[in-house]
């Protein structure tokens, strides 16, 4: 719940008069430019799939117990939390159905931009899994464990792509150079998954491995689809104006969870369309949506300020766990927070005062892994964590 001592009062204030001024005196592409150097700079993590976006100070400090020195005493559903790498930005890991490995994606020497590693969930033999070549994000395992997907830019060319051009105001890029691969864990790409135009990634699998739900720009907006785990049967589910992306399946295969923002004007989704042509979406408030796997009844369960991303279902997929800046919409702090399946019970989980995001559950719901940028030594360093879930 947003704190209401007057220091936050005031301090809010301060900044909603001071972008006010900025917008008047700057204009709005560089006042957007502004708000996303202080503020939700980070939040494109949640958009572009990127690992290095906007911490431009070390991390927090956390004072915890001498027996969990990483875990924040309020943190009372984490215990034993352990970093598991150290260094680089490292984001949007995720649990092998076996429990006992983590995909990941990582900028970290030699690379210049996101690379897909495989590790052991106690960080252990850490090893490439793409190419080396282009920009990669959205790792995740197959149920055997010997297969992994993920999306690529290589097949464009194997240089970074370029970063997108702030001078338009704060976006993202989603390249529609992204195809999907399917590789074996041994790095060997076995086939694409995706082969026509458009941006395609932000992939994950249900439980069973039967289907996949992802996002694409391939009939012109950013919208949601699914299709077989072999990438036959494509089925589009959403199809409202703007951005629904970032979706996971819960784990009784019943439904989805998804990120979204909708422009509500005319002007706001022509100026979507015209980036999108370019291969650009700017970023605006996000909220969670549910439906169900079918894409029938979608709903908005969420109404928070700021940014709400990274959402994923817990065990009994009743209840989902996301990150949000909402108690502090013009800054980069992001927690994580649990709320129910219909958008009540909102209840915070972390409490670093940083960056934490992209939580999920390990199959047996007894482990959370996480990115945080807790004790981290150097801007924009991002690491992967991993701690016992107490109920």
């Amino acid at each position: 719940m947003r704190s209401n001592t007057e220091v936050e009062r005031k301090n809010s204030e301060f900044r909603r008069r001071n972008f006010r001024k900025l917008k008047r005196g700057l204009g709005w592409p560089a006042a957007l430019l502004f708000i996303a150097a202080i503020a939700v700079a980070h939040a494109s993590r949640a958009q572009e799939k990127t690992a290095t976006s906007g911490l431009g100070g070390a991390g927090p400090v956390v004072h915890g117990n001498p027996d969990d020195p990483l875990r924040d005493p309020r943190e009372t559903h984490l215990r034993h939390l352990k970093q598991l790498t150290f260094g680089g930005q490292n984001a949007e890991a995720y649990f092998s159905y076996d429990g006992q490995k983590l995909i990941f994606m990582s900028t970290r020497p030699p690379y210049q931009c996101d690379q897909i590693f495989i590790m052991n969930t106690d960080g252990s033999n850490v090893h490439l899994e793409s190419t080396g070549k282009g920009r990669t994000t959205c790792g995740y395992f197959y149920p055997d464990g010997k297969h992994v997907l993920y999306s690529s830019t290589h097949a464009a060319g194997d240089a970074c792509p370029p970063r997108p051009d702030y001078s338009r105001g704060y976006v993202w890029a989603v390249y529609s150079a992204y195809q999907m691969y399917y590789a074996r864990d041994d790095g060997k790409i076995v086939k694409p998954l995706t082969t026509g135009p458009g941006y395609n990634a932000e992939a994950t699998l249900s439980v069973d491995g039967k289907k996949i739900v992802f996002t694409s720009s391939r009939d012109g907006d950013l919208d949601i689809y699914t299709m077989n785990g072999d990438g036959t049967g494509v089925k589009r589910l959403t199809n409202t104006a703007g951005y629904d992306g970032g979706p996971f399946f819960s784990p009784d295969g019943e439904w989805i969870v998804y990120r979204a923002h909708h422009p509500a004007t005319d002007e706001e989704i022509a100026r979507d369309k015209s980036l999108l042509a370019q291969d650009l979406v700017a970023p605006n408030e996000m909220d969670l949506y549910v439906m169900h796997a079918d894409g029938s009844q979608q709903r908005q369960i969420t109404k928070l300020g700021g940014a709400s991303f990274a959402p994923t279902f817990f065990p009994d997929s009743k209840r989902i766990l996301f990150a949000s800046n909402y108690e502090h919409p013009a800054s980069s702090q992001f927690e994580l927070y649990a709320v129910n399946r219909d958008g009540s019970g909102l209840e915070r989980v972390s409490f670093a005062g940083g960056f934490d995001a992209f939580p999920q559950f390990s199959p047996d719901g007894k482990k959370l892994v996480f990115v945080s940028n807790r004790n981290a030594k150097v801007p924009h360093e991002i690491n992967v964590f991993i701690a016992d879930w107490v109920p």
